[in-house]
């Protein structure tokens, strides 16, 4: 019998699955697409039973692409987007839509209705923000829960358990109602590295002393990859595998791609991990805390035992992308096509004018708030240098600026982290960026830093395999794993010629940040 794994990521907008062996190596892929409510801009909501459908799907797909019988899968875990999952305590679905209902139990990571939530976590100045860059971000679980017992008391009323999306998919494959240290460390304020995590003063603070009355939250998480357990009867039935597959604690989609594409590399701290999609995530790991204003974490533990996670991010890059296309009077639906056709047009601008193609439009890309290293959620974006054109290369030129500011967003999350003890010189990026070629080019060349790109398939899947393979007994522990299954990349190097206008760009966007404060000063 083959001992095979299974890796399920769930995204924003689907739910994809990979079999791997246990070298790392990817058999077989599928992917379904998943419906998310969008009844107003800043609420996005989720349906759990319409995730669990498509992941079901895919993970029969997956092994059928990859020629694999039922009984050759000996491990499977999960990752997902930090999206937080309301259910009773009979695991029925509880809505949190404001339109009502219970089909919507779900809020997606990218949700921001809690905004006046989260400053009110700021404000108390209590110890676990230290360990969420100083700002409580609407991202995170805390907000959100005060947001659904202020507005919707009846659904808090009938909540018994609630899930990071993660933490569901392993409960609903296993019926353990374990937390993986990954999720609560990173998203519900659980401080690891203590003997005691849980701060009960902070949620009283806020107005959620009742939190464990209606979370079913344990004492302890579990470490990624712990086993917890085999796949239940109705799971192994619905995804198409046996109860002889165990399941392992599962991580937040992020931190999947860290592990994924550095979680095997010595020499930790000069390596950076970029996953990058609909927005972006950067993450570092080191062997001491290293907390600092504006960078998520510290983390202990959130991916790898024993090392300190800090974690960045742009709240939307391939989202804002797909904004322009749709804001602009040329553009249109944002699809594969329209990408690809803007990017083939910029390289036929770029051979005729250079390095500066629209060198006097600058782009500020914090369009949905800036994570990091700013840590304001109210940022807005700001677009200087518009003219009355509204051609199609107008829109490329627009689409290239804007490429350019999301990798001098980068470069700004890396000095950040470089000025409070990281020696980054080497980016791994996974995700959906790595298919566009300009990104691809401009993280390294606006950054200075050598680019290595993977090419064994998904890195996001393949950390998730990793964590499979440590829940099911084929290494000794998760860093084990991680060395056996590491899968190499290509690498691309920084151009020395564009040094000049980078440097230019970037002195250019650091004074616009400072500007838009000033003007937000004065009004």
């Amino acid at each position: 019998m083959a001992a095979l794994l299974c890796a399920v990521d769930v995204g924003t907008s689907s739910a994809r699955a990979g079999i791997f062996d246990r070298t790392g190596r990817q058999l077989g892929r599928a992917e379904c697409a998943i419906a998310m409510n969008r009844a107003t801009p800043d609420h996005a909501e989720h349906d759990s039973e319409d995730i669990w459908r498509a992941v079901c799907r895919a993970v029969r797909s997956a092994r059928e692409a990859a020629g694999a019988v039922a009984r050759d899968i000996v491990g499977i875990s999960f990752d997902a987007t930090c999206s937080t999952v309301f259910r009773s305590s009979r695991g029925e679905q509880v809505g949190i839509s404001a339109a009502g209902g219970d089909r919507w139990d779900t809020i997606v990571w990218l949700d921001h209705r809690a905004l006046a939530e989260a400053d009110e976590c700021s404000a108390t100045g209590h110890e676990v923000l230290g360990y969420v860059g100083g700002v409580m971000s609407p991202e995170m679980a805390t907000p959100k829960l005060m947001w659904v017992k202020r507005n919707l008391p009846e659904s808090w009323a009938r909540t018994g358990q609630l899930f990071d999306l993660a933490d569901y998919l392993t409960h609903r494959a296993s019926g353990s109602l374990a937390r993986s240290q990954c999720t609560l460390t990173a998203k519900w304020t659980y401080l690891a590295h203590e003997c005691e995590g849980w701060r009960h003063d902070f949620f009283a603070r806020v107005g959620l002393a009742d939190i464990f009355e209606h979370a079913a939250l344990p004492q302890r998480a579990s470490p990624v990859g712990t086993d917890l357990g085999p796949l239940t009867p109705a799971a192994a039935e619905a995804l198409g595998l046996t109860i002889g597959c165990r399941v392992g604690a599962g991580l937040i989609d992020a931190f999947a791609g860290a592990l994924g594409v550095i979680g095997g590399l010595s020499g930790i701290e000069r390596h950076l991990a970029l996953i990058a999609g609909t927005s972006s995530c950067v993450m570092a790991m080191s062997a001491e805390p290293r907390a600092f204003a504006g960078v998520w974490g510290p983390y202990f533990g959130a991916a790898l035992p024993c090392l300190w996670l800090s974690e960045g991010g742009q709240s939307a890059t391939g989202a804002l992308l797909d904004h322009v296309i749709r804001w602009h009077g040329a553009g249109g639906e944002p699809d594969a096509a329209m990408h690809r056709r803007i990017c083939e047009r910029i390289v036929e601008l770029r051979a005729a004018e250079g390095l500066d193609l629209a060198g006097r439009l600058h782009v500020l890309p914090d369009f949905h708030g800036n994570r990091s290293p700013l840590a304001d959620p109210h940022a807005l974006g700001v677009i200087s240098g518009l003219t009355l054109d509204a051609s199609f290369d107008s829109l490329c030129r627009l689409y290239w600026r804007t490429a350019v500011a999301i990798a001098l967003g980068v470069r700004h999350v890396l000095d950040a982290l470089n000025a409070n003890g990281y020696v980054i010189d080497t980016l791994h990026v996974t995700g959906g960026h790595t298919r566009n070629p300009l990104l691809m080019e401009l993280y390294a060349d606006a950054t200075g830093c050598t680019v290595i790109e993977p090419s064994g398939g998904d890195a996001v899947l393949l950390g998730t395999a990793m964590v499979a393979a440590a829940a099911a007994g084929l290494y000794s522990n998760l860093a084990a794993a991680c060395s056996a299954m590491h899968q190499h990349g290509h690498a691309r190097h920084p151009n020395p010629a564009a040094r000049t206008r980078f440097d230019c760009d970037y002195r250019v966007f650091l004074e616009m940040h400072r500007q838009r404060q000033a003007l937000d000063a004065i009004t």
